[in-house]
C-alpha cells in the first residue's frame, strides 16, 4: 500500500490550461585477445583419458543480481498493432509565454492497465496517416510519474513533452508530428500508448543510495518520477534515507521545469534532497562562462568525485548527448590525481549498473 502526501498547487499566471479533472492537491502542475591455444595432441590426450561417466558438468553460471528495483517489471505489454487507447485527462503548459519553446505536462488515464515503473517509457502513436498513408510510427517518451500517478491511484501516466517546430534548409517550418499532436490534445481526446519499456533508468533498490540525476530539458521526466516517490509519497516496502542531488539544465529561467515542486521537496527534506540549476544564457561561472549542466557540476567536482568513489553511489542522465562529454572532462583530471583512468572506471561504474544513460 501506498500514498501520496498533499501539498500546496502553485500556478504561474503565464501558462495556461486545460483539464477534465481537477489537478490534485499534491500536484504543482498548473491546472532512455583470443585464448592461446592447447597443442592439437594434447587436445586428443585429454579426450582419451575422460569417459562419458566421468565427465564434470561445467559449473553454472552465478545469475546476477540487479542493484535496482527490477522485480516484477513489466515491459511490452502494448506493442503498435494493439495499444492501449487512453484518455487525456489534462495538458497544461509548464513553460512561461516567453520561454524558447513551449513544453506541456499531460496526465492519461490507464485504469491500471500499464503498470509502469519509474525510470520507465512509453510509446505514444500519433493520430492520423503519414505521407505514405500508413500510420504515424511510435515515438518514446520518459514517463514524468511515478508508479502511482499524479493523482495516487495508479490508473495515470504523465508526461513532459516539448512541442518540436523549426526551420528546414529550405526555410520551410516543420513541425515534429507527434510532439504536436500531443501538446495539442484536449481533455477527452483519445491516445494511442505501447510499452511499457525499458530497464536502464530503473531506481536503486538501496533507500540510503546517494543518486545523482542529470537532467537537460524534459530530460527531467524520470527524474520527476523518481523524486515524487521519494518525497511525496509514502510506501510500507520504501523509504528514502540518502541523498537525491539534483542538476537540471535549460536554457532560461522560464523554461524551468517543476520548479514549484523541487521547492516543496528542498523545504521538506533539506537533508535528503539536492538541487541546483544551470541556466545557460542568464548564468556564468566566475571565468565567464556560460552555465551549462557540466558547468555547475565542476563547481562541486571534488564533493562528487568522492561520491562517484562510493559503491552506493548511482548516476542518471537523461537529456541531451553532448553533456556526457562534459562531465566527463570534469572527471578525467580528477580521477586522475587518484591514480584512475576515468574512463575505464566508468566502464565499471555501468558495468555495477551505477552509472545510467538515456540521452537524444
Amino acid at each position: 500500500m501506498a500514498a501520496v502526501t498533499a501539498a500546496a498547487v502553485s500556478i504561474p499566471s503565464s501558462s495556461s490550461s486545460t483539464a477534465a479533472a481537477s489537478c490534485p492537491a499534491h500536484c504543482f502542475l498548473p491546472c532512455t585477445q583470443p585464448r592461446n591455444r592447447a597443442p592439437h595432441h594434447r587436445g586428443l590426450l585429454l579426450r582419451a583419458q575422460v569417459s562419458t561417466t566421468d565427465a564434470v558438468a561445467a559449473p553454472a553460471k552465478k545469475e546476477k543480481i540487479s542493484k535496482k528495483q527490477d522485480e516484477g517489471v513489466v515491459t511490452n505489454k502494448y506493442r503498435p498493432k494493439e495499444p492501449y487507447v487512453g484518455k487525456c485527462l489534462l495538458n497544461t503548459k509548464i513553460t512561461a509565454d516567453d520561454a524558447p519553446g513551449e513544453t506541456w505536462h499531460m496526465v492519461f488515464s490507464t485504469e491500471g492497465e500499464i503498470p509502469y515503473r519509474e525510470g520507465q517509457s512509453i510509446g505514444v502513436i500519433a493520430d492520423g496517416l503519414d505521407k505514405n498513408g500508413k500510420p504515424h510510427k511510435l515515438r518514446l517518451y520518459s514517463i514524468a510519474s511515478s508508479a502511482l500517478g499524479d493523482f495516487g491511484d495508479s490508473k495515470t501516466v504523465s508526461l513532459c513533452v516539448k512541442r518540436l517546430v523549426y526551420t528546414n534548409d529550405q526555410g520551410e517550418i516543420v513541425k515534429g508530428v507527434c510532439s504536436n499532436f500531443l501538446c495539442d490534445l484536449k481533455p477527452g481526446s483519445d491516445v494511442k500508448i505501447t510499452g511499457p519499456v525499458g530497464k536502464e533508468m530503473l531506481m536503486p533498490k538501496d533507500p540510503n543510495a546517494t543518486i545523482i540525476m542529470l537532467a537537460t530539458g524534459t530530460g527531467i521526466a524520470p527524474f520527476r518520477s523518481f523524486l515524487w516517490k521519494m518525497f511525496f509519497e509514502k510506501h510500507d516496502d520504501y523509504k528514502f534515507n540518502g541523498l537525491a542531488w539534483l542538476f537540471l539544465g535549460v536554457p532560461t529561467s522560464s523554461s524551468l521545469l517543476y520548479k514549484e515542486e523541487f521547492d516543496k521537496m528542498k523545504t521538506k527534506e533539506p537533508e535528503n534532497f539536492r538541487v541546483d540549476y544551470a541556466v545557460s544564457r542568464e548564468q556564468t561561472n566566475a571565468q565567464g562562462e556560460k552555465m551549462y549542466i557540466q558547468t555547475r557540476m565542476a563547481e562541486y567536482k571534488e564533493e562528487l568525485w568522492e561520491l562517484l568513489k562510493k559503491d552506493n553511489t548511482y548516476v542518471y542522465m537523461c537529456g541531451l548527448k553532448g553533456m556526457e562529454k562534459g562531465i566527463d572532462d570534469i572527471m578525467v583530471s580528477l580521477a586522475a590525481k587518484d591514480g584512475i583512468d576515468w574512463l575505464e572506471y566508468k566502464k565499471q561504474l555501468k558495468k555495477g549498473e551505477q552509472w545510467n544513460v538515456e540521452v537524444y
